[in-house]
């Protein structure tokens, strides 16, 4: 199984990224597919999640508004178009299935992440 997380880079404040994220292989029977971060010295973050049938979104405080979750099930693909970022949005970027627990979003599948790095 593979998760190709791509699309991160070097991107002044302010600017903005689109991040894909392909899978092939196994398929995962989870709901939901979902975005995590991971910034250096720092847990794993959930970032955003939708849902494989309804389409429903949902996103962290930190990123609302600045951020959009989309998917194209046809590809297999995840995207997330970042907007309005910020320095602090800097990290390594996961796609995962994922679902919700209760008490937060859980991932099920680590794969290859991205780096985003914002400059200020």
């Amino acid at each position: 199984v593979q998760l190709q997380a791509s699309g991160g880079g070097l991107v002044q404040a302010g600017g903005s990224l689109r991040l894909s994220c392909a899978a092939s292989g196994r398929t995962f029977s989870n709901a939901y597919m979902a975005w995590f971060r991971q910034a250096p010295g720092k847990e794993r973050e959930f970032v955003a999640a939708i849902s494989r049938t309804g389409g429903g979104t949902w996103y962290a405080n930190s990123v609302k508004g600045r951020f959009t979750i989309s998917g194209d099930n046809a590809k297999n693909t995840v995207y997330l178009q970042m907007n309005s970022l910020k320095p602090e949005d800097t990290a390594v970027y996961y796609c995962t299935p994922a679902d919700w627990h209760g008490s937060g979003w859980v991932g099920v599948y680590w794969g290859q992440g991205t780096q985003v790095t914002v400059s200020s």
